[in-house]
């Protein structure tokens, strides 16, 4: 003869308990295994992509401090050789501009 159907609530608690009691976590153990490695390099990989998006901000903030320091750098070089600012330097040392052109001396052989 068939036997009777199960209420719904009779089947789920039937499946809570032999989950509860290990049958299906020893029946399906490699697969549990499986999904706990997975959720260990899921979570190494977000921790590996936060330090790496950290450390390209931490670059490009230094490569603009590098490239403001260059064209700042540059600006001032750019200046300092200036003919005038080069006239004014050396006037300390006592040279002067030459006011008439130099002289060219031959050798003669």
């Amino acid at each position: 003869m068939t036997e009777p159907k199960k209420s719904i609530k009779a089947r789920l608690v039937e499946r809570i308990n032999r989950w509860m009691y290990g049958q299906w976590i020893v029946k399906h153990v490699v697969f549990v295994f499986f999904l706990s490695i997975l959720a260990i390099v899921h979570i190494g990989n977000g921790h590996y992509t936060d330090n790496t998006i950290r450390n390209i901000g931490k670059a490009q903030t230094l490569l603009k401090q590098q490239q403001y320091e260059y064209k700042t750098l540059k600006a001032e070089l750019l200046y300092k050789s200036r003919e005038s600012e080069i006239a004014q330097s050396v006037e300390k040392f006592g040279l002067k501009k030459l006011s008439e052109p130099p002289v060219n001396i031959a050798q003669s052989k």
